[in-house]
């Protein structure tokens, strides 16, 4: 799917150029789920679209009591999965203010996920949601041979995520996640985590993006010289080897994967490689997301900054 031209304007919504989800959004909003039936009905044999589209309506619809009443109107596996979605956003964003309820609307969560889950047992969306909540609860299982620091974390979830879909993206990004150092782990875990798992991807799959992920994650400012990072070799080879295997494979997504672009570009713009930098942007179009930029400075400001130093437009300039 072509991302379109950029005119002006960055786009920031999540649903980029999804015009079905995008068109979802605008109805939850308004405390209407008949489209969101819809568009996730549509998703159950295209995983990562499901995770995908769900995961947005459920951002929208977190602050309402949308996903409770479809759920007691129309029980059904999409109405489930909104739930599961909405339940795990409120026990995360409880857990990370500290607030007293975090438990109970944890034990709501859990008790969604398994409910989602049963209702589709071929659908790893609900076990990706579920996984996301394993730093509240610290799950610590030995790891597979193969990696060379063998942190524990949630292995066994992840495993029965990998049996339903091998590559699936949320899981994956999900299960890295439970070892950074904000959620308790370490930036040699992480680093470890990812490439075991990127490695073991095929080369045009966007999992292979997952060490950039966590180099931006471990990023220090007051480390000397941090920001020529991206120039070592090691990087800059697995920026080069995602746009030359992954980035051609965009146009056949059913949406832009703007997050992945991102970092992609980042990657490629940090270790100076502004002429493919340019070409992912291109495959961006206007579709705009906080990370990795907000992990350097305001998101826009260092957006705009790799932008024009790719000789790209960024709003504003005449």
């Amino acid at each position: 799917m072509a991302a379109g031209l950029f005119e002006g304007q960055y786009v920031w919504h999540p649903a980029a150029d999804d015009r079905t989800l995008a068109s979802v959004c605008v109805d939850v909003r308004a405390g209407r789920y008949l489209s969101a039936r819809e568009a996730l009905e549509e998703t159950r044999a295209d995983f990562g679209l499901r995770a995908h589209r769900s995961l947005v309506v459920a951002s929208e619809a977190a602050d309402s009591d949308l996903a409770e009443r479809w759920l007691a109107e129309e029980p059904s596996p999409e109405a489930a999965l909104l739930w599961a979605r909405v339940a795990v956003l409120r026990a995360l964003r409880a857990a990370d203010i500290k607030d007293g309820r975090a438990e109970a609307l944890e034990r709501i969560a859990l008790t969604a996920c398994e409910r989602a889950a049963a209702m589709i047992p071929a659908d790893p969306t609900p076990w990706a949601a579920k996984l996301s909540m394993a730093r509240l609860h610290d799950l610590r299982e030995p790891a597979p041979q193969g990696l060379l620091t063998a942190p524990p974390g949630p292995w066994r979830l992840f495993s029965h995520i990998l049996r339903l879909d091998p590559w699936h993206r949320e899981g994956h990004h999900r299960f890295l996640a439970f070892f950074f150092t904000r959620h308790g782990g370490s930036v040699n875990a992480a680093w470890d985590v990812a490439a075991f798992l990127s490695q073991r991807a095929p080369a045009s799959s966007p999992l292979r993006l997952l060490p950039l992920v966590a180099l931006v994650e471990s990023y220090n400012p007051s480390q000397l010289l941090v920001d020529r990072t991206w120039e070592q070799p090691q990087w800059r080879s697995t920026a080069l080897a995602i746009y030359q295997n992954w980035l051609p494979e965009v146009p056949g997504y059913r949406f832009t994967p703007v997050l992945d672009l991102s970092y992609l570009a980042h990657a490629l713009f940090m270790s100076q490689r502004e002429f493919e930098a340019r070409a992912v942007f291109t495959a961006m179009g206007p579709y705009a997301c906080r990370m990795p930029w907000s992990v350097f400075g305001e998101p826009e400001e260092q957006l705009s900054r790799a932008r024009r130093t790719c000789g790209m437009p960024v709003p504003g300039a005449t």
